[in-house]
């Protein structure tokens, strides 16, 4: 039975954009929020995105064989090889994960995922990885919960986020 059966098809997520925020400040982390039509995939928000400064970014939940899970944060323009990635990883054949683990483990339905969803993750079963390039970059920008959002902010502050959560992200050349 899935998990998402009984979840409304607007699920209430059980960290909001407004919680988040509420992180941030406590964290003194500084953002720009911009608000636009919902994105699903990054090829919808090719044009949107050319009007918010920094890199955009994409994000990838993966399982490998051993049941490890992987959220992958990367630049919209990073190639990512799917069938090299594992050994650069330390992981065994790597699928996407099902959107009833995405729920389950981070707390958020597909479309929306984002480095913030580990605030969910109070288990740490997802490994955080983030893309060299982009944390390479003055400002990156991501959903905050919301695919109808954006945020602005700098990659030292996605680190100070991430170290809040207790997750200890692998950084990587793709």
């Amino acid at each position: 039975m899935s998990v998402l059966e009984d979840v409304p098809e607007v699920a209430e997520l059980p960290t909001t954009p407004e919680d988040l925020f509420n992180v941030l400040e406590k964290l003194n982390i500084t953002y720009e929020l911009f608000n636009h039509d919902p994105i699903f995939t990054v090829e919808e928000g090719r044009d949107l995105k050319l009007d918010i400064p920094g890199v955009s970014c994409r994000n990838l939940f993966l399982r490998d064989k051993k049941k490890n899970n992987f959220l992958i944060t990367a630049a919209n323009q990073t190639q990512i090889d799917l069938k090299t990635l594992p050994e650069k990883i330390g992981a065994s054949r790597l699928s996407f994960g099902s959107k009833d683990r995405l729920w389950e483990l981070l707390g958020i339905c597909p479309g929306s995922v984002c480095p913030f969803t580990v605030l969910n993750d109070k288990d740490h079963k997802v490994k955080i990885i983030l893309d060299q390039f982009m944390m390479e970059s003055d400002l990156i920008n991501v959903h905050p919960l919301d695919n109808s959002m954006s945020v602005a902010l700098t990659p030292d502050d996605l680190l100070k986020f991430l170290e809040f959560t207790g997750h200890e992200p692998q950084i990587l050349a793709f």
